[in-house]
């Protein structure tokens, strides 16, 4: 009998593919709001970078000066250009906190659906830094100096790797218009996994907080969670708008608005507010080999949860264990964001190392937590 309701379950939601219609299990708390809000992020982003691109110069003569022609000249060039950088910080946001919903709820269960969703993670991230070289201002000339001189450590071919992504010896022209090429066809890319993902979460059932199996205790999506992604839309979509009327510039850099000059070095060379984790950990390394592969794994260690947290039930004591290493986690998380955006000396340096080794011990910690647990 309940073989025969999954299957049916399983027809209605990707035969049938109706949102309406579709069984979704009755626990689903407003933390499942955030994978429909990046749906609608994701178009956000394309359709204003495509109007974007249609004014941009991919030149490193022009470019700096078609960023400003937008903002004063184009009708409404400001606004298009608020509304993708700020985007941009308002669809990271969504998907850290998507991210951290499926660790918390376990959905890594779900191996086809996180795999998925972790490749949009990194594609998205690949996306975000082309974009942000860009503008050829101070601070996109030299984060992509330095970060494409990450590739000199890759051993025997690093060096070739370099000169082949610069398109000579230096970061220049050739590397402005590959990276414009590539940040145009990615985010369809991503569209292309968002759609291979949503398939995969269809044909296996939403996680939910209670941890029920996914055959029993369904309802309609249509009007019970229709509503609350309408709801949730209209709050963060009131925020989002004022971000973008009150402090559009909140989220940038100051140097990026000044024209890149190859020779000055800005002071304090940072990366975009979300992945300065990941930067905290790559230059708390002090091996250059031993900071990419870190900076490297601090992302790619997603992947591997599925395989190493296996876990067949959960005791109240181990629920409350997990739960406090998990906000642990994310403090951690907002430790390392906010010592990346600190000068390199003492004692920030030596913080960063700390919460560095702690961050991955925390991933061996849940699967310590989850083996003495099965």
């Amino acid at each position: 009998m309940f073989l025969s309701l999954r299957k049916s379950n399983k027809l209605i939601g990707i035969v049938n593919g109706s949102l309406v219609d579709l069984p979704s299990p009755s626990s689903l708390s407003y933390f499942w709001n955030f994978g429909s809000l990046l749906g609608v992020f994701l178009m956000v982003q394309i359709i204003s970078g495509l109007f974007l691109s249609f004014h941009f110069s991919g030149d490193v003569n022009l470019s700096f000066n078609s960023i400003i022609h937008t903002m004063r000249d184009v009708n409404y060039g400001w606004l298009l250009r608020v509304i993708h950088a700020n985007g941009a910080s308002m669809f990271f946001l969504l998907m850290y906190i998507h991210i951290g919903r499926g660790l918390y709820y376990g959905s890594y269960r779900f191996e086809k659906v996180w795999l998925s969703g972790v490749t949009i993670l990194l594609l998205s991230m690949a996306t975000a830094f082309l974009g942000y070289v860009l503008p050829w201002g101070q601070m996109s000339f030299w984060a992509a100096t330095v970060i494409t001189n990450l590739l000199s450590a890759v051993p025997y071919i690093g060096v070739m790797l370099v000169e082949w992504v610069w398109g000579g010896f230096a970061v220049g022209n050739p590397t402005l218009t590959r990276f414009f090429a590539f940040r145009f066809i990615l985010p369809f890319i991503i569209l292309f996994f968002v759609i291979l993902h949503l398939f995969f979460l269809h044909e296996k059932g939403s996680n939910n907080p209670l941890g029920l199996s996914s055959m029993y205790d369904k309802i309609s999506f249509h009007p019970y969670y229709s509503m609350k992604d309408v709801y949730g839309f209209s709050l963060f979509f009131v925020f989002f708008v004022g971000i973008c009327l009150l402090f559009p510039y909140i989220f940038m850099d100051v140097e990026n608005f000044i024209s890149s000059n190859p020779l000055v070095t800005p002071i304090h060379i940072q990366p975009e507010w979300y992945f300065l984790f990941a930067y905290t950990i790559l230059r708390s390394v002090p091996s250059k080999i031993g900071g990419v592969i870190a900076l490297v794994m601090s992302v790619l260690v997603l992947y591997f949860l599925p395989f190493f947290l296996k876990h067949r039930f959960r005791s109240t004591f181990f629920y409350y264990l997990m739960k406090f290493m998990f906000w642990f986690f994310v403090v951690n998380w907002m430790l390392l964001t906010w010592i990346g955006a600190c000068v390199v000396e003492l004692p920030y340096m030596l913080l960063g190392m700390y919460f560095s080794v702690i961050y991955y011990l925390m991933y061996v910690m849940f699967w310590a937590v989850y083996e003495v647990q099965d």
